[in-house]
């Protein structure tokens, strides 16, 4: 299936690596051109190299709690390429611990980045999409169901779930669409990290893949396939919802 990503162009941010990166993969081999970011400027300067250069991807080093980046981001992708369709907005999980657990400053400084960071970007993004496009906000399936010794996630996921839906009402009629995407358990770095932390990463992976119905943790690949999908012309009729990648982790219908 010809997914139509040819020649369009996307903002990408938290896409060194991990779930951004891998999306920044699909879309470029099916024809597309990114801008990735990250906040460190080395990795930012490997995953361009690895995407195939300028004439595939650029990349800008930013942070998404700076309130420059999300303009910075729209003007690289019109500047290099000449047009803008949408993005990937993911941001790096917030600190471990219980909502309790957390200090103030540990839930101002996730606030600034996974939340306003998020919001800030999305609109900004949506507002320099002149002929449609879509956005997709990369959450967790926190959003839906509240995971152990993740607090901070499990109180800003879901407002950022419903920050998707309102965007969505908002930017339909312009023909800009918003998806929410709730990934589950990913080998990305982020879960290499939450499994270590249990002091036993080998028997937590076993007891993770337990509670998966396809019993296995999925490859950023396979959350990439999906983000590029979303994003592209093909699911132009889905906007508005959030969907899991999990492996069926998620009991709710």
């Amino acid at each position: 299936m010809d997914l139509g990503l040819t020649d369009r162009v996307y903002v990408l941010t938290g896409a060194s690596r991990g779930l951004g990166f891998a999306t920044a993969e699909c879309l470029v081999a099916d024809g597309a051109r990114v801008v990735v970011s990250a906040r460190a400027p080395e990795r930012v300067a490997e995953a361009v190299q690895r995407l195939g250069g300028p004439e595939r991807a650029i990349g800008l080093a930013a942070d998404l709690a700076d309130p420059a980046t999300p303009e910075r981001l729209v003007a690289a992708a019109r500047e290099h390429f000449g047009r803008l369709d949408g993005a990937l907005v993911s941001v790096g999980g917030p600190p471990r611990g219980t909502a309790a657990e957390a200090t103030d400053a540990q839930w101002r400084e996730s606030f600034e980045t996974v939340f306003l960071g998020t919001v800030r970007t999305a609109r900004t993004v949506a507002a320099g999409l002149s002929d449609g496009g879509a956005i997709g906000l990369v959450l967790s399936s926190s959003a839906r169901s509240p995971l152990a010794g993740l607090g901070i996630s499990n109180g800003l996921r879901p407002g950022l779930a419903g920050v998707a839906k309102d965007m969505a009402d908002e930017y339909g009629p312009r023909g800009v669409r918003v998806v929410g995407l709730l990934p589950g358990r990913i080998m990305t770095d982020r879960n290499r990290e939450l499994l270590a932390a249990t002091g036993d990463a080998g028997r937590a992976r076993a007891e993770a893949e337990a509670g998966i119905p396809l019993r296995r943790i999925g490859e950023p690949a396979e959350f990439g396939r999906i983000a590029a999908f979303v994003l592209s012309p093909a699911a132009g009729y889905l906007t508005g919802i959030t969907l899991p990648v999990d492996g069926g982790a998620l009991r709710g219908l």
